[in-house]
Protein backbone atom coordinates (compact mmCIF):
# COMPACT_ATOMS: atom_id res chain seq x y z
CA UNK A 1 0.00 0.00 0.00
CA UNK A 2 1.50 3.60 -0.98
CA UNK A 3 1.56 6.65 0.47
CA UNK A 4 -0.92 8.80 -0.57
CA UNK A 5 0.05 12.02 -2.10
CA UNK A 6 -0.72 15.40 -0.38
CA UNK A 7 -4.02 16.37 -2.76
CA UNK A 8 -5.01 12.00 -2.15
CA UNK A 9 -4.78 12.58 1.48
CA UNK A 10 -6.81 15.61 1.78
CA UNK A 11 -9.55 13.93 -0.24
CA UNK A 12 -9.62 11.14 2.23
CA UNK A 13 -9.30 12.62 4.84
CA UNK A 14 -12.35 14.90 4.10
CA UNK A 15 -14.83 11.88 2.80
CA UNK A 16 -13.05 9.82 6.18
CA UNK A 17 -14.30 12.51 8.30
CA UNK A 18 -17.76 13.50 6.99
CA UNK A 19 -18.73 10.13 6.99
CA UNK A 20 -21.04 10.31 3.77
CA UNK A 21 -20.04 10.15 -0.11
CA UNK A 22 -19.60 13.55 -1.95
CA UNK A 23 -19.10 14.92 -5.24
CA UNK A 24 -16.17 16.62 -6.46
CA UNK A 25 -18.19 19.81 -6.38
CA UNK A 26 -18.10 19.47 -2.43
CA UNK A 27 -15.05 18.58 -2.42
CA UNK A 28 -13.29 21.42 -4.00
CA UNK A 29 -15.43 23.95 -2.52
CA UNK A 30 -13.96 22.52 1.37
CA UNK A 31 -10.78 22.26 0.06
CA UNK A 32 -10.45 25.82 -1.88
CA UNK A 33 -10.73 26.96 1.52
CA UNK A 34 -7.35 26.81 2.46
CA UNK A 35 -6.06 27.18 -0.85
CA UNK A 36 -6.79 27.26 -4.66
CA UNK A 37 -7.46 24.32 -6.35
CA UNK A 38 -9.22 23.36 -9.82
CA UNK A 39 -12.27 21.28 -10.20
CA UNK A 40 -10.52 19.26 -12.75
CA UNK A 41 -7.61 18.99 -10.74
CA UNK A 42 -9.77 17.58 -7.90
CA UNK A 43 -11.63 15.52 -10.20
CA UNK A 44 -8.96 13.82 -11.83
CA UNK A 45 -7.18 13.02 -8.73
CA UNK A 46 -11.09 11.29 -7.15
CA UNK A 47 -10.52 9.36 -10.46
CA UNK A 48 -6.82 8.25 -9.48
CA UNK A 49 -8.06 7.56 -6.04
CA UNK A 50 -10.87 5.17 -7.61
CA UNK A 51 -8.34 3.66 -10.09
CA UNK A 52 -6.43 2.95 -7.21
CA UNK A 53 -9.25 1.45 -5.22
CA UNK A 54 -9.54 3.64 -2.46
CA UNK A 55 -12.80 5.41 -3.67
CA UNK A 56 -15.91 3.71 -5.22
CA UNK A 57 -18.38 6.38 -7.00
CA UNK A 58 -21.85 5.94 -7.73
CA UNK A 59 -23.90 8.03 -10.54
CA UNK A 60 -25.87 10.63 -9.16
CA UNK A 61 -27.68 12.99 -11.62
CA UNK A 62 -24.40 14.12 -13.85
CA UNK A 63 -22.12 13.92 -10.94
CA UNK A 64 -20.43 11.13 -9.19
CA UNK A 65 -20.62 10.53 -5.87
CA UNK A 66 -17.47 9.43 -3.84
CA UNK A 67 -17.05 7.19 -0.73
CA UNK A 68 -14.05 5.39 0.52
CA UNK A 69 -13.73 1.75 0.30
CA UNK A 70 -11.84 1.26 3.56
CA UNK A 71 -11.40 2.84 6.64
CA UNK A 72 -8.99 5.65 8.17
CA UNK A 73 -8.01 2.65 10.48
CA UNK A 74 -8.05 0.05 7.93
CA UNK A 75 -5.88 2.13 5.36
CA UNK A 76 -3.21 3.02 8.58
CA UNK A 77 -2.90 -0.24 9.10
CA UNK A 78 -2.34 -1.54 5.54
CA UNK A 79 0.66 1.18 5.70
CA UNK A 80 2.19 -0.48 9.09
CA UNK A 81 1.89 -3.71 7.33
CA UNK A 82 3.89 -2.42 4.39
CA UNK A 83 6.10 -0.86 6.83
CA UNK A 84 7.20 -3.80 8.75
CA UNK A 85 7.66 -5.73 5.84
CA UNK A 86 10.55 -3.80 4.86
CA UNK A 87 12.66 -5.57 7.83
CA UNK A 88 13.95 -8.32 8.44
CA UNK A 89 13.87 -8.68 11.93
CA UNK A 90 9.72 -7.75 12.60
CA UNK A 91 10.50 -8.64 16.65
CA UNK A 92 13.56 -5.69 16.93
CA UNK A 93 11.16 -3.07 14.52
CA UNK A 94 8.23 -4.01 16.55
CA UNK A 95 10.26 -3.38 20.02
CA UNK A 96 11.48 -0.05 18.34
CA UNK A 97 8.12 0.86 17.38
CA UNK A 98 6.60 0.13 20.47
CA UNK A 99 9.75 2.67 22.62
CA UNK A 100 8.49 5.51 20.78
CA UNK A 101 4.61 5.16 21.25
CA UNK A 102 3.11 7.21 24.15
CA UNK A 103 2.47 5.04 27.52
CA UNK A 104 -1.32 6.02 26.55
CA UNK A 105 -1.12 4.18 23.12
CA UNK A 106 0.75 1.31 24.81
CA UNK A 107 -2.57 0.96 27.34
CA UNK A 108 -4.66 0.83 24.00
CA UNK A 109 -1.85 -1.73 22.07
CA UNK A 110 -2.06 -3.75 25.16
CA UNK A 111 -5.84 -3.33 25.24
CA UNK A 112 -6.07 -4.57 21.81
CA UNK A 113 -4.00 -7.23 21.90
CA UNK A 114 -5.53 -8.78 24.85
CA UNK A 115 -8.82 -8.36 23.27
CA UNK A 116 -7.99 -10.76 20.14
CA UNK A 117 -6.02 -12.77 22.59
CA UNK A 118 -9.92 -13.25 23.80
CA UNK A 119 -11.91 -13.23 20.78
CA UNK A 120 -9.09 -16.22 19.81
CA UNK A 121 -9.76 -18.31 22.90
CA UNK A 122 -13.79 -18.19 22.43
Amino acid sequence: MRRLGELEAEIMDRLWSWGCPATVRELVDDLNRTRPLAYTTVMTVADVLHGKGMLRREKEGRAWLYEPTRTRESYTAALMQDALAVTTDRSSALAHFVGQITADEQDVLRRALRSLTSDDQE
